[in-house]
């Protein structure tokens, strides 16, 4: 059976088709089972689980952008390894995000309202830095994967010590991510000017600070 080629419609309907499912789908399918499965629930004061619920939120709303940062990359990248590496690295971040979706439900907590506004403009910043050339658009996934790198790591200090099943998907995120900046570097991915990285620093903070709490 031959399939037709996709058209420019049919590709604008199936980034349309990606966006509203990662915004909206509250349960995403993953290839990999939660890191948490088999660890046993652990009991939480009130003020814990809620804190355990806003750091979770800020990590699934961190995946939420990633998938909208690769898709927009992939989407004008001009060479295709480079094309199919970015989206083999959306699809782990679609395991975090399936991941870190069950378990905001299990603490009894909801992803950001705003996630429609995080998807677009990481979107947004992806296809511009693609558009660029690809080079760049790899350096801006090592610098963005080195950031979320160490703001996991500050999650890990930050979560309740008995919440190893938080605790244990944020530090299996955290390994995914590490590769991920190796694989873009060991592809030509371009060192970012400092003031690029400090913007994106200024970025993730407001971003932090804001789905923490909505």
């Amino acid at each position: 059976m031959k399939f037709r080629p996709l058209s420019r419609l049919d590709r604008v309907l199936v980034e349309i088709e990606h966006a509203l499912g990662t915004a909206f789908d509250p349960q995403p399918a993953c290839s990999r089972p939660s890191p948490a499965l088999g660890i046993d629930e652990a009991p939480l004061e009130d003020d814990q689980r809620r804190h355990a619920g806003g750091l979770m939120r800020v990590n699934h709303v961190g995946e939420v952008c990633a998938q909208a940062l690769y898709s927009g990359q992939a989407a004008v990248a001009r060479d295709p390894t480079v094309r199919r590496q970015l989206l083999e690295a959306a699809a782990e971040e679609t395991d975090h995000l399936a991941w870190c979706g069950e378990r905001l439900h299990e603490l009894g907590d909801r992803p950001s309202l705003l996630n429609p506004l995080w998807y677009g403009g990481a979107y947004a910043i992806g296809a511009m830095a693609g558009l660029l050339s690809d080079r760049l658009s790899l350096g801006f996934v090592v610098e963005t994967e080195r950031q979320v790198e160490a703001h996991l790591e500050g999650h890990l200090g930050k979560l309740p010590a008995t919440d190893l099943r938080s605790r244990a998907i944020v530090s299996q995120m955290k390994e995914d991510e590490a590769r991920h900046a190796e694989q873009a570097q060991a592809a030509g991915g371009l060192d970012l000017p400092p003031p690029v990285k400090g913007l994106m620093r200024l970025a993730a903070n407001v971003m932090r600070t804001v789905a923490y709490r909505v």
